[in-house]
């Protein structure tokens, strides 16, 4: 099964930040396989901006680089890439003051799609806005990308869309969250929204509760700077799963509209509940087979960020009340996985005796790896003997059912740009929306930060700390394993 390219209209796309680890990891190659699915039309450019005294060749080269470390040989023919490498120029870009910006102005082509990716920190947003019309490199309709993190608390996030807001209307800022650019998310939308069969169970009656889990193996590494101001709360929860979240628990918008569907996502964070401290575990992870400890690899000995969370959260509508969604995300876990489980009810009764054991359906819905959705269904086991029931998945991976075609869908990134190149903000985030998952998170962290709570330590390679399997056994639940 051949997927289909849509075509894009000629654009110029800025790289601030463009010698950074993002630019070589995920956009230079993420723009590379569009350019090889033909997405990336004549006369269309990648610009790299940054500090660096570079010049075209030099940036050229380290581009090449890029290409070879993160993609495969065989999937990088000499020739493409060398026709790709000619559409990439480069201009030294001083964010604070006037070196190249006029250069930069020079370098831009008209009756173009104008876009500027800010990889850069967030305080060099502004700078950045202000300088793009200064010099009237921007226009009414160039679009902006902007990485997270949208602030790291309400006061800052409101700061920032008002910086943001001086220069650009709402409609030409789009706010990355790479988990929203999954095959799988988006999915999720077309397997609740387009299927009958799901949508009249997704609500209290039928469901006993989710599941959400991001879990990864390694540490904090090189980031333990940034990492340690701002921990799973902000760095993972206030985001990435609240994305998910609201993806999952969100009413059926009124059409597949960038607005329609973020105005019901938003809905779900207003009606999120304030959580107690009861219904949060944090961890840290300790030191182990010589590895060092998460403590030791931000070097502070007293550090009392969390490197694991799990809590319980209620929403507060008709749809969900009284159902838990359980969520999760650490480092040095014992598998990296991302999945959100949805785990219906027992059946009204059981006509096959006590001796059977109750059965559930599980509708899990795989981010990474291996992405795909798995169906838990109970059968008779086969043979004699009477009626033994046992659980099997219906198990749909997007390489088996799609085809070989569909075990190489685009990369998160490179659909995210692609949809900005559109105009297309469906899968990006509103300022209102993130304000309101601040508005949600701040008391949280303000929480235990005024009851000068400890992280709980754990193992790495397990699940967490053991708190985190009380918080959800209490209620005579289980997690699901974590693992590949």
């Amino acid at each position: 099964m051949v997927s289909r390219v849509i075509p894009v209209d000629r654009f110029d796309l800025v790289i601030f930040g463009g010698t950074g680890d993002l630019a070589r990891r995920k956009i230079l190659p993420g723009l590379f396989r569009r350019f090889m699915a033909g997405q990336m039309p004549e006369g269309s450019r990648i610009i790299g901006a940054a500090r660096s005294e570079l010049d075209d060749q030099a940036y050229r080269d380290m581009a090449r680089e890029a290409l070879e470390e993160f993609i495969d040989k065989d999937r990088r023919p000499k020739e493409c890439v060398d026709a790709f490498i000619e559409q990439i120029h480069y201009v030294a870009i001083d964010a604070t003051g006037t070196g190249g910006w006029s250069e930069l102005a020079q370098t831009m082509s008209s009756d173009t799609v104008r876009a500027f990716y800010f990889s850069v920190a967030p305080s060099l947003f502004g700078a950045l806005a202000e300088r793009l019309h200064e010099h009237n490199i921007a226009d009414s309709q160039s679009r902006i990308v902007v990485e997270k993190p949208f602030g790291r608390d309400l006061e800052t996030a409101r700061t920032l869309n008002r910086t943001l807001a001086q220069h650009f209307d709402e409609t030409q800022i789009y706010r990355i969250d790479h988990y929203l650019g999954k095959e799988t998310v988006q999915n999720l939308m077309a397997v609740r929204f387009g299927n009958v069969l799901f949508e009249p169970l997704w609500n209290s009656q039928y469901v006993d509760h989710i599941q959400i889990t991001v879990a990864e193996t390694v540490g904090v590494g090189g980031r333990g700077a940034y990492y340690d101001k701002s921990g799973a709360m902000r760095d993972m929860v206030q985001n990435h799963l609240m994305q998910l979240l609201c993806l999952i628990a969100m009413e059926p918008p009124s059409r597949f509209d960038p607005d329609a569907v973020r105005d019901e996502k938003l809905k779900v964070i207003r009606a999120l509940e304030p959580v107690a401290p009861h219904d949060i575990v944090r961890g840290q992870y300790d030191a182990f087979n010589g590895a060092p400890s998460y403590r030791e690899d931000v070097e502070d000995p007293q550090s009392l960020t969390e490197s694991f969370i799990a809590m319980k959260l209620h929403v507060s509508n008709w749809r969900w009340a009284g159902t838990p969604f359980y969520l999760r995300t650490g480092k040095k876990l014992r598998a990296r996985t991302s999945e959100i489980a949805v785990v219906f009810k027992d059946a009204p009764h059981s006509i096959f005796g006590q001796a059977e054991k109750a059965h559930r359906n599980i509708l899990t819905i795989r981010l990474q790896p291996n992405e795909g959705m798995t169906l838990g269904v109970t059968i008779k086991e086969p043979g004699p003997g009477g009626m033994r029931l046992i659980d099997v998945p219906l198990d749909m991976s997007f390489a088996d059912a799609l085809g070989p075609e569909a075990g190489e869908v685009p990369d998160a990134y490179e659909r995210l740009i692609m949809d900005v190149i559109r105009g297309n903000q469906t899968l990006f985030m509103r300022g209102d929306e993130v304000e309101a998952a601040w508005a949600w998170t701040d008391p949280i962290i303000e929480g235990w930060e005024a009851r000068g709570d400890a992280p709980k330590p754990y193992e790495p390679g397990t699940s967490g700390p053991e708190d985190a399997q009380i918080l959800i056994h209490r209620e005579g639940r289980r997690w699901r394993e974590i693992k590949e």
